[in-house]
């Protein structure tokens, strides 16, 4: 039976040291791949990859961390920390815990742009790369969205009513079914002091977002510099990674794999199994196994 292990490291910050949570997945068999370390995207937590988690973990080790002022990991003192360079930094002391030489990065949405920045640098230890959702253009009517549902951090009475919140929020992850639904409010809730249920997220995280005005991130640059394989996994219904966004990844930089998610928009939960098999898959390929 394979089982999440929660863990933590420290990470430096301008404020001081801060906890980052996250859970390990791994089995008793000889390890014959790379550890693969899973990255959420802007407001959920690593415990959003445990079907994915519990697969990718025959014969490897998955690390999935809670990126700071989400899940279980600490929150920031001030907001303006909460960046994806800053994210980037905050996750070297646990590819460092992995003792390995090479990882495998899947990342969602925020997840993927902080495995993007990574697999850029001079020696990298990114092997091969899964985008969910997310590539070289950004859409701008996407995040503008994203900011909206941000405004107001609701409070609920019951988990129950967290859940359907969630439900209609991420309606674009796809068909999940009722037990997973309740996974992710379980696992995506903080209790209040006075009993009500919020989002497991800080709600200062929006205010990064506040000058956004609808432009389009355009990081074309990075694509272009990235060496390693890439499977690009979309939504058919995405507004943030666009068919013509992928059409021209698919033509430059390091090119790309494509799975194409036809019931989901952004981003596909990673919980079908089709998702799932292709992501495996693909991180199995030449890993001497």
């Amino acid at each position: 039976m394979i089982a999440p292990v929660a863990g933590d490291v420290p990470v430096l910050r301008t404020e001081g040291f801060r906890r980052l949570a996250y859970v390990r997945w791994q089995d008793d068999q000889p390890q014959a791949h790379p550890p693969v370390v899973c990255v959420h995207g802007l407001t959920r937590n690593g415990r959003d990859f445990d079907v994915l988690a519990r697969r990718l973990a025959r014969g490897r080790s998955v690390y999935c961390p809670d990126m700071l002022g989400r899940g279980l990991s600490d929150d920031l003192g001030d907001p303006l920390g909460y960046t994806n360079p800053a994210y980037a930094a905050d996750l070297v002391p646990l590819i460092a815990r992995t003792g390995a030489a090479q990882v495998d990065w899947v990342g969602t949405s925020m997840g993927g742009l902080i495995g993007m920045i990574l697999a850029v640098l001079p020696g990298s230890p990114l092997r091969r790369l899964v985008l969910n959702d997310v590539g070289a253009v950004v859409e701008g009517a996407a995040l503008l969205r994203i900011k909206e549902y941000l405004r107001e951090t609701p409070a609920f009475a019951s988990l129950d009513a967290l859940e359907a919140h969630l439900r209609r929020v991420h309606a674009p992850f796809g068909p999940l079914t009722d037990a997973q639904w309740a996974h992710l409010a379980q696992h995506g809730a903080r209790r209040r002091e006075d009993g009500g249920w919020v989002p497991a997220f800080d709600p200062a995280i929006q205010e990064v977002m506040a000058d956004l005005d609808g432009e389009d991130i355009v990081l074309w640059p990075l694509w272009e510099a990235l060496r390693c394989p890439v499977l690009v996994i979309r939504g058919a219904h995405s507004d943030l990674l666009s068919a013509d966004t992928l059409a021209r990844m698919q033509a430059t930089g390091p090119g790309c794999t494509v799975l194409e998610v036809p019931d989901a928009g952004h981003a596909p939960a990673l919980m079908a199994p089709e998702q799932v098999e292709a992501i495996a898959a693909f991180l199995e390929e030449g890993s001497g196994a």
